[in-house]
């Protein structure tokens, strides 16, 4: 399993909208082989690494 890319408390940026937003959850889906992040602002919503970015 590798490292995830983002920590909890971590600001980064949905790609789509470029929305700033804050990582409040992280989990590891092993039969997806990647992981789920839940962000505080839309807390009903997950996204996968791909679909996030690091603030600059």
């Amino acid at each position: 399993m590798k490292k995830s890319q983002f920590s909890v408390g971590e600001e980064v940026n949905i790609k789509e909208s470029g929305e700033s937003v804050t990582i409040l959850k992280c989990q590891y889906i092993s039969n997806m082989k990647r992981y789920a992040y839940t962000v505080n602002e839309h807390p009903n919503t997950f996204f996968f690494e791909e679909e996030l970015t690091k603030n600059l």
